[in-house]
This record gives C-alpha cells, structure tokens and sequence, in this order.
C-alpha cells in the first residue's frame, strides 16, 4: 500500500477545533501537544487563551463586584498591577514562550503579594474575610502558573 493509497486524516474546524484545542495540554503525550512550532502552536495558543482569560476575569471580578471589601473598594485597584507586571513582561520579552513563562511567574507572584498586603492590613473586612480572600486570589495564582506552566512547555517544543 503506497502512500497515495492511505486516506488523509481531516483536522476539525470550527467548534470542535475549539473543544478539542485544549485536550492535548492536559497531558495526553509529547506528540499529540505538537500541532505546531513556536507561536502557532497549541500550547502557545493554549497559554495565551488562559491568560486573557484570566486577566479579564480578574478585571471584570476586582471592578464589579470587588474581591477586595464591597464594590468600589479602592483596594482592588491594587490588581491593575498585577494584570500590569503580565503585560509590560509580555512587551518586555516580546512575547516569546520562555519569556512569557517568566512573566506569567512573576505575575502569579504579584498577586501573591497583593493577598498577602491584603491579609496583613486587614483591607476588606468585614466584607471579605481572610478565607475567601485566600481562595478568590489562589484561584487566580493557578490561572496564572497554569498558563506560565503552558508557555513552558511551549518552549520546549521549539
């Protein structure tokens, strides 16, 4: 059987493209990660997705309903710097997948701290105990580290 006998296998478009993006990521082997090189790739694409999504999650979450305190709580303003140190670190390494690492790290680092002035200062109470605080903001540091683990991984497989 030559090769122009094997059928060629069709890739998925549309919304089954989309379900089936992140699939590979979450550890379904080094080869079926690769769908591409360098910025094109599934784990590139993979991490970048997570980390918009992440960063308009906390915006729309820190200026909506506040994660810091009530609603209109200036605290939350402290979370402008950490969507912040994930952009200018983007711009910085030109948003290449080892840099992007970096950054994300960094980051996931800055809303560390943020919980932890939080907590030290006691800002947001009564409204946000120290509990809530801890979980809203270590959802959003394994966001961050998920997507910086992603680009990771994505520049490995340049």
């Amino acid at each position: 059987m030559g090769p122009e006998a094997r059928p060629r296998r069709r890739r998925p478009d549309g919304a089954a493209r989309a379900l089936t993006a992140p699939v590979p990521a979450a550890g379904k082997g080094r080869k079926a990660m690769k769908a591409g090189n360098g910025r094109g790739g599934t784990l590139y694409r993979s991490a970048v997705g997570i980390a918009l999504a992440t960063a308009l999650i906390l915006g729309w979450v820190a200026a909506g309903v506040g994660v810091i305190g009530a609603d209109g709580d200036l605290s939350n303003m402290m979370y402008v710097g950490v969507v912040a140190v994930g952009v200018m670190g983007g711009i910085v390494v030109r948003f290449r997948p080892q840099g992007m690492s970096r950054a994300l790290f960094a980051t996931a680092l800055a809303q560390v701290l943020v919980t932890v002035i939080a907590l030290v200062a006691g800002l947001g109470l009564p409204f946000s105990p120290p509990m809530e605080l801890l979980l809203v903001n270590g959802f959003f540091v394994v966001m961050w580290v998920g997507s910086a683990w992603l680009f990771r991984a994505a520049a490995s497989e340049q």
